[in-house]
């Protein structure tokens, strides 16, 4: 099922995401709901916040983003943990699904490791570089209550602040289905 992605203004996308455990109701269908609707909404990532549930949890698939050289980077990620950031810190255009039409430079490093559970809570610990570790990041970010506009600089947060008061109300043209914070 198709779900809505919560607009910016939200205060669900401010929160911090729960840890959940292998019993968390209806896990496998709520992964194959974030999947389904983050390819409908042509995202490489979505996290759990972003469908409007608090909770440690995020899908990834970087496959198109990547080098050839790499092959496919599609996983679930559960109950995630940054433990070290390394490497250089590079720029990159980034959009967000639940900050439509609003993309900038945001700088982050080059190389991870993290760990974390995957949709069958077999834990993992892994190195990550290059593009899968930005996407990670910013979804962290989002299990984190941070955006990535938080990323940018002030004079760049007053150039947008009228793009996002006008997400927040809903006066913004996407071709997915949302849930602005005056719709609730």
């Amino acid at each position: 099922m198709i779900l809505p992605i919560v607009a910016y203004g939200d205060p669900v996308l401010r929160k911090k995401g729960a840890e959940i455990t292998k019993d968390y109701p209806e896990l496998k269908e709520l992964i194959d709901n974030m999947w389904e609707t983050m390819y409908e909404s042509n995202g490489v990532g979505l996290a759990a916040p972003q469908i409007g549930k608090s909770i440690n949890l995020f899908v990834i698939d970087a496959t198109p983003m990547q080098d050839p050289n790499y092959g496919e980077f599609k996983k679930v990620f559960i109950n995630v943990e940054i433990i070290e950031e390394f490497g250089e810190k590079w720029e990159y255009e980034e959009g967000c699904l639940s900050i439509p039409n609003v993309r900038d430079n945001v700088k982050r490093y080059s190389d991870l490791v993290i760990r974390y559970m995957d949709e069958n809570f077999v834990e993992h610990e892994e190195e990550i570089s290059g593009m899968p570790a930005r996407v990670i990041q910013h979804e962290f970010d989002h299990i984190k209550g941070v955006l990535f506009v938080d990323h940018l600089s002030e004079l760049k947060k007053r150039l947008i602040k009228s793009k996002l008061i006008n997400i927040s109300k809903g006066n913004v043209d996407v071709d997915y289905r949302m849930r602005f914070p005056s719709t609730r």
